[in-house]
């Protein structure tokens, strides 16, 4: 009996593993079978003429066709094979379809998303598409369907999802700008909303005083000089605002501390995002030809955002003469060249921080909310109705209420409605424009262009191969009339409104500046009526784009390494001035030799490098300091608002820091909060409180190090469901230098997406590298290869390497 039971247990235990065996191999055979095909020949329906593809070690593709239509037809190809979930995704967010993917997690995130109603949008901007704009977006859609078809299985994650991906549609390479247009101008609004709160909600003098136009870190191409100075932090007299005279109710002080820390904690997106381009003129530079760089900063994941790619076909497609080639990113999705070089110029972007956006407040009529006041008189709120596919469950209904203006969006402290008027609602200011800075020969070609690519509206620096240099914004801009657009008013009697676009003739511009040097980091870039037209969407405090300038000042004849030693620059010069109030209020305080003030007077004094380096804990300990100045300074000054708006944040007004700064300056009694006995106490505190975080559930000082705390995580988006997968879907945690207010901007999701450097015409000499690998799939030989480049900072070549694999695409017979 025994025996036989073992028997039989053995047989059990056999067959589950026989069973596990099975679904391994069947497991493996699926993953592989999604790997990207390296080598071979495919043939192809849609595609005119044979094109190669060769790849390099790093697994950057160079693709060599007879036309650009085939050109795209190729790259549309691999970025099938080596992208497509990450392309499904994006098409996905902007058309609010994620939860018929993922399922009911993602239906908030679709119902926010789908006001927009931009599938239906996409599908205007396609039909508008025409002549070799739409051949070249028709061999895109029809070389990514190829790609994904030429897979043995279906990627990875649709395997994990049980689901099935659906074909590529024309409209979808749109939906990939809007998400763009998602990422990079709608979160403005926020702003807009934030200080029209604090307008609405207190005292005029403190509003302007909260609500600064400039600060004195800005490094704008067009200074002072050249026009009115933009009006910086005013400090309010005590006849208009003394906090010494105010109730304070029943809350109490540290209430409103312990949220306003909280927030602080993670700084908001105007001190953390962003990128940084530059150009230097070829009579600058070391070898003679104008230089490009540009690190555009975005979110991290597995795959990158952007995919490396040259490209070449005849000049002449008809004969076959000359040859065009491009270098640089694309973004999966497109068949463009976002960033790069053309052999006659290159060029580069950085969010420009603009005014894209702007919330209208809407009179409704007090009998009938449905109706809403128009300059040609009372109209009904349209609703429509969305259907939201959700995996797994049932459909969501969304009913969008809609104006004239665009989707009621939210509403203001006060009640008042407000819709959203934005670029991106515009079919017209949407298009493909980019790709023809593929072909242009000047920087004057590139600058006639630029107000005609429909596109977010960025800064564009870009340089020649006969050394020049510009800068201009490229996108449509608005037309306002009859406010600066900063804050929401009502459009009702039309005296406010949108008139349009303007002519991209008379777009700002910078085009070989005497000094030779152009720079843009998400600050103010412009002043007097350029900025009026452009507007400010938030821009960022100004430190970043002050080093770089001055960075690029120091150099002597530099040539690409050095522009790349900028990019990797983690100076901490804003620091250098807190850390120094620090130190001196401290050294007149006098601190015990054992007390929290002794040790942070001792590690910021003795152990202060001046990087944001990921041993130092005295830099960690000065930035901690600061904000807890930031929020000791604001809690008092914005307590008003919190009781009127539970959702307002103090973190999104602009110029925390430039604010606070000029108060612990100048020392105003008349904006002391009366806890304090003077601005020196004020200070100690912070210094308290930045101890008292610093150690924390009994934590030693020595480990509160900057790397302790910004370790860069870069992982496939499925790691946040199932952090287990991280061993397979993630590239190692890392911690990295560099932060917020320096040319190496890192965070531990955020940071340079990209770091490019180039002199158009030689480009053999350029740099290009980024986080992860060319390919999403974990198999691929291409998954992490060159992640340790950029982590590290290494040089990699911006143009392919010798041929490792070749691949051949024909048409089919």
């Amino acid at each position: 009996m025994f025996h036989r039971l073992r028997r039989i247990l053995l047989i059990i235990i056999a067959s589950l593993l026989g069973l596990a065996l099975l679904v391994f191999l069947a497991g493996t055979f699926a993953m592989r079978g999604s790997r990207p095909r390296l080598e071979g020949t495919v043939q192809l329906a849609d595609l005119d003429q044979p094109v190669v593809v060769t790849r390099d070690a790093l697994g950057v593709p160079d693709i060599q066709a007879q036309s650009r239509p085939d050109a795209a037809h190729a790259l549309g190809y691999i970025h099938a094979q080596d992208r497509f979930f990450q392309m499904d995704l994006q098409r996905r967010n902007a058309a609010g379809e994620l939860a018929a993917l993922l399922g009911p997690a993602l239906v908030e995130t679709d119902r926010d998303t789908r006001r927009h109603r931009f599938r239906a949008r996409a599908e205007i901007v396609v039909a508008g598409v025409i002549g070799e704009d739409r051949k070249i977006l028709d061999a895109y859609a029809a070389g990514v369907n190829a790609g994904l078809d030429d897979l043995q299985t279906r990627p990875f994650e649709y395997l994990a999802l049980r689901q099935k991906p659906d074909p590529w549609r024309p409209a979808d390479t749109v939906l990939t700008l809007y998400a763009m247009f998602l990422d990079l101008t709608l979160s403005t609004v926020n702003d807009e909303k934030t200080w029209a709160t604090a307008r609405d909600n207190l005292p005029p003098a403190l509003a302007e005083f909260l609500l600064p136009r400039g600060n004195r870190w800005e490094a704008p191409l067009q200074d002072y000089e050249l026009s009115e100075p933009v009006s910086g932090v005013v400090l309010p007299d005590s006849s208009a605002v003394d906090v010494r005279t105010w109730q304070y109710g029943d809350q109490t002080y540290g209430e409103y501390h312990d949220r306003l820390r909280a927030e602080s904690r993670q700084p908001p997106r105007q001190d953390t995002s962003g990128s940084n381009n530059w150009a230097v003129a070829g009579s600058m530079t070391g070898h003679g030809g104008a230089l490009l760089a540009n690190d555009m900063h975005l979110s991290h994941s597995l795959p990158n955002i952007w995919y490396r790619a040259r490209m070449s076909w005849p000049e002449n497609e008809s004969t076959g003469e000359g040859k065009r080639s491009v270098v640089g990113v694309t973004l999966p999705g497109t068949p463009a060249m976002v960033a790069g070089s053309n052999g006659q110029v290159a060029w580069g972007f950085t969010n420009s921080q603009g005014d894209w956006v702007d919330l209208v407040i809407l009179e409704t009529d007090p009998k009938d909310p449905g109706r809403y006041r128009t300059p040609d008189g009372w109209r009904p709120i349209n609703r429509a109705a969305e259907i939201i596919t959700v995996a797994g469950a049932e459909p969501d209904t969304l009913w969008i209420e809609e104006t004239i203006w665009g989707p009621v969006w939210t509403t203001d402290s006060k009640g008042r409605r407000l819709a959203l008027r934005w670029t991106a609602h515009d079919t017209e200011a949407v298009n493909l424009n980019l790709m023809r800075m593929e072909t242009v020969d000047s920087i004057d070609a590139v600058v006639a262009l630029a107000g005609t690519v429909g596109i977010p509206q960025q800064n564009l620096v870009c340089a020649d191969d006969q050394g020049h240099i510009a800068w201009t914004i490229v996108g449509p801009i608005p037309r306002r009339v009859g406010w600066d657009g900063r804050l929401p008013v009502s459009w009702a009697d039309g005296t406010c409104r949108w008139d349009g676009y303007h002519d991209p003739a008379v777009q700002p511009r910078v085009i070989d500046p005497a000094e030779g040097l152009l720079w843009t980091a998400n600050s103010r870039v412009t002043a007097g009526a350029d900025l009026q037209m452009i507007g400010d969407g938030g821009y960022g405090l100004g430190p970043r784009a002050r080093q770089v300038r001055d960075g690029l000042r120091a150099l002597v004849r530099p040539v690409e390494k050095d522009m790349l030693a900028l990019q990797l620059d983690d100076r901490a010069v804003f620091l250098e001035q807190w850390r120094d109030l620090a130190l001196e209020t401290l050294e007149q305080a006098q601190p015990e030799g054992d007390s929290p003030r002794a040790d942070f007077l001792r590690v910021v004094g003795n152990q202060w490098s001046g990087r944001a380096e990921v041993e130092s804990v005295a830099y960690r300990l000065v930035r901690s300091f600061v904000y807890e100045c930031i929020d000791l300074v604001y809690k008092i000054l914005v307590k008003d608002v919190f009781a009127t708006d539970p959702e307002f944040r103090p973190a999104w007004l602009p110029y925390r820091h430039a604010v606070t700064w000029e108060v612990l300056e100048g020392r105003p009694d008349n904006l002391l909060p009366p806890m304090f006995d003077d601005w020196d106490d004020l200070v100690l505190e912070a210094v308290d409180g930045a101890m008292k975080f610093a150690t924390d559930n009994e934590r030693d000082l020595a480990d509160y190090t900057w790397g302790a705390r910004n370790v860069v995580v870069v992982a496939h988006p499925f790691t946040r469901f199932a952090p287990w997968l991280s061993r397979w879907l993630a590239a190692p945690p890392q911690a990295l230098p560099g932060d917020s207010f320096m040319p190496r901007v890192q965070h531990r999701r955020y940071g340079a997406s990209q770091r490019l450097v180039v002199s158009p015409g030689r480009e053999e000499q350029g740099i290009l590298h980024m986080p992860g690998g060319q390919s999403g799939h974990p198999l691929s030989p291409f998954f992490l290869v060159g992640h340790q480049d950029w982590a590290e900072g290494k040089a990699t070549s911006l143009l392919p390497g010798s041929v490792q694999y070749q691949l051949e695409l024909v048409p089919r017979k």
